[in-house]
């Protein structure tokens, strides 16, 4: 079974995410992701927000998934050659 390493991006901010703060969100989780990990992308958060965070870790992460109550686990990308 595939270890994901869970980020939520409902923890990233207070209240209302901030387009001002983009950069902020994408450096924390570049951070928190590493290099070479199978991730899932979790938590109550824009759509705008998910979509840069997952542009942002695209060549960081092995793969990529995102986790919702209502779809589970959605892969977005996956770049194991195996």
């Amino acid at each position: 079974m595939l270890e994901l390493l869970e980020i939520d991006l409902s923890t990233f901010y207070d209240g209302t995410a901030k387009l001002a703060l983009l950069s902020d969100y994408e450096q924390q989780a570049k951070s928190l992701a590493g290099e070479g990990q199978d991730v899932v992308l979790t938590g109550a958060a824009p759509v705008w927000l998910y979509l840069r965070i997952a542009h942002a870790l695209h060549g960081k992460a092995k793969s990529l998934h995102y986790r919702s109550p209502v779809t589970g686990d959605v892969l977005v990308f996956d770049h194991n050659p195996h």
